[in-house]
């Protein structure tokens, strides 16, 4: 997986598509590519059969060209980055950036990819993935553009709520002065702690717990958890958050109902 810093500090994960998947949107590609090439050849066989050798062998190169470079090149462009193997693999050609390619970059991976790709049988864009973490071939590194995995599967949300044995103090706790950065980063441990080595999980949890502690009062009882301390605190929280929402809602309704009753002067 790789990082990209935004210019508001944010990082964005990105994972790169592995050999195996930019192997089978290559081949569903070629397939596509291929079967238009073979259906270009009968049509031109068809209408120009009594073309001389020199204008047959111009012919099947144009066809040739306009099949496997051309085409490639303008599906890429204007889908920016996708093709119908890469649909289907969940694939998408990228900028180094994250950015989506440009004809110019779609040209360079088009032309190079003609050489590594149909020249030498793959060869050598396999031999130039094998050695780069984000299994680009030389079009790629090039044009400056690598393959974006996009159908990755959906994490599940944990939703906190209070361990039965906090629920009484949970309700009576003062918790509304928790700042947010604190409540975001005890929210992101939630999610990710179920995936967290166990020593990292406890001294993240220790850490957290003792950070929020200084916004909430009166302490936990004797022996709680730091992990269900936190769940207590982020469960209410958003609890506490929903109510004062739907006590907002319903004045709002109230009001609006209020004012619809209330005669037009003339």
């Amino acid at each position: 997986m790789s990082s990209i810093i935004t210019g508001e500090a944010v990082v964005l994960e990105l994972r790169p598509a592995s050999l195996a998947a930019r192997a089978l949107g290559l081949a569903l590609d070629l397939l596509v590519y291929f079967v238009l090439l073979f259906f270009m050849m009968l049509l031109v066989t068809g209408l120009l059969p009594d073309l001389d050798d020199a204008a047959a062998r111009a012919v099947m190169l144009s066809s040739v060209v306009l099949c496997l470079v051309v085409v490639p090149v303008a599906v890429e462009t204007l889908s920016r980055g996708r093709s119908v193997g890469k649909f289907a693999a969940g694939l998408r050609i990228v900028r180094d950036d994250g950015g989506s390619i440009r004809f110019r970059h779609a040209l360079i991976r088009g032309l190079i990819g003609f050489l590594e790709i149909f020249l030498t049988f793959g060869g050598l864009a396999v031999a130039v993935a094998l050695f780069n973490d984000k299994s680009k071939r030389l079009g790629d590194i090039v044009a400056g553009t690598y393959s974006l995995r996009q159908r990755v599967q959906q994490e599940v949300k944990v939703f906190p709520f209070a361990p039965p044995y906090l629920q009484g103090w949970a309700a009576l706790a003062d918790i509304g002065r928790i700042p947010d950065g604190t409540a975001r980063r005890a929210n992101q441990f939630v999610q990710q702690a179920p995936r967290m080595a166990p020593a990292s999980r406890i001294n993240m949890a220790l850490s957290l717990a003792a950070e929020m502690s200084a916004h909430v009062a009166p302490p936990p009882p004797p022996g709680t958890l730091p992990e269900d301390y936190l769940w207590a605190v982020l469960g209410e929280r958003r609890d506490r958050e929903f109510r004062r929402l739907t006590r907002a809602e319903e004045r709002s309704r109230r009001v609006g109902e209020r004012l619809g009753r209330v005669p037009f002067s003339g």
